[in-house]
């Protein structure tokens, strides 16, 4: 239990830093372990992603089929459950220490690991990025207000017939009541989602992604995030294909059946897409302090089309459908 008078406490890390915006960070708890019994990916010992290192050396997609299909499979729907299970618990007042604990606990449950817990030090099981932070939040005990934004980003790592998949996806939600401007940015996040899984087919290029996430967010008056990306993902965390969300791109790669990647644009309000990180390597916040909010799944091609691994349980895994309900905390 963390003394009331140290929550708020800011890290010693912050003095003297000069913020972009209002959001102040607090105290974090110390990091917690993951059972042995439990799959762990390569980096949870020692924070070096190795197979990950050693992927770099080539360009070339990997080809899912047969078990690894199924294997992402399992994964999406266990990190969909985790997602859904913390997002219950959100609202004003909860901390995101408090939600890294829930999502730690529901990941212990299912018999899966945490992704991001000691990814090159890492410190927490998810991510909590509230308003202008654009993503890798570190939870800490900073309750919620009413009126955020706040963005959950879960990814989790399972074992299955030997081999270990991670499913990754985020949503971000409205906190209470939120103002109009607020409520626009996270349905344009939204919207860029949704045109870019339209594209998703056999034959489209890696690039082209980019062009129309840029013109949903232009048309409702935000920008594109460059600094981030979406990635590959399977039996690594990140691996190829690299997907950037911002026009006049040159990624590499076109799209065939049994790529499994995922697309989560950063979309920020106004004309801004600049992004800078606080001095404590993860959080990384809007130049200039305006809010920000992001949507991701993880995506398989097939030979029709697209299946949404992570797709909300009971509704369509090849569309996707704007629900303000399901994100209104």
């Amino acid at each position: 239990m963390v003394p009331a008078d140290k929550r708020l406490e800011m890290p010693p890390i912050f003095r003297g830093y000069d913020f972009t915006g209002s959001l102040r960070p607090a105290y974090v708890t110390p990091q917690v372990k993951v059972p042995p019994h439990i799959a762990q990916p390569d980096y949870a010992e020692k924070s070096i992603p190795l197979g990950e290192i050693e992927a770099k050396r080539s360009t070339l997609v990997d080809v899912k089929e047969g078990d690894s299909i199924e294997g992402m499979r399992l994964a999406g729907r266990l990190g969909r459950e985790v997602l859904d299970i913390a997002a219950r618990f959100l609202r004003a007042g909860v901390t995101g220490d408090e939600i890294d604990r829930i999502v730690h606990a529901a990941c212990m449950e299912r018999n899966c690991y945490p992704s991001p817990l000691n990814y090159h030090q890492f410190p927490k099981s998810v991510c909590v990025s509230p308003n202008e932070v654009i993503c890798h939040g570190i939870p800490d005990c900073r309750p919620i207000q009413d009126g955020d934004i706040v963005n959950l980003d879960v990814t989790v790592c399972v074992e299955y017939k030997g081999k270990l998949y991670h499913g990754d996806l985020n949503e971000t939600y409205l906190i209470g009541k939120c103002d109009e401007e607020s409520v626009k940015l996270v349905k344009t996040a939204y919207d860029c989602l949704k045109a870019a899984c339209e594209m998703i087919r056999p034959g489209t290029m890696y690039r082209d992604l980019g062009a129309t996430i840029s013109h949903v967010a232009a048309a409702n008056g935000c920008a594109v995030v460059k600094g981030y990306c979406g990635h590959g993902i399977g039996n690594l965390f990140h691996t190829t294909p690299n997907i950037p969300h911002y026009k006049k791109n040159k990624a590499v790669g076109i799209m065939k059946a049994g790529h499994t990647f995922t697309i989560e644009p950063m979309i920020n309000l106004g004309s801004n897409w600049q992004d800078t990180s606080w001095p404590d390597g993860w959080t990384a916040v809007t130049r200039d302090g305006k809010r920000s909010a992001q949507f991701e799944h993880t995506f398989l091609v097939t030979e029709t089309g697209v299946e949404i691994l992570t797709a909300r349980q009971g509704k369509s895994t090849t569309e996707m459908v704007w629900d303000l309900a399901a994100i209104q905390r």
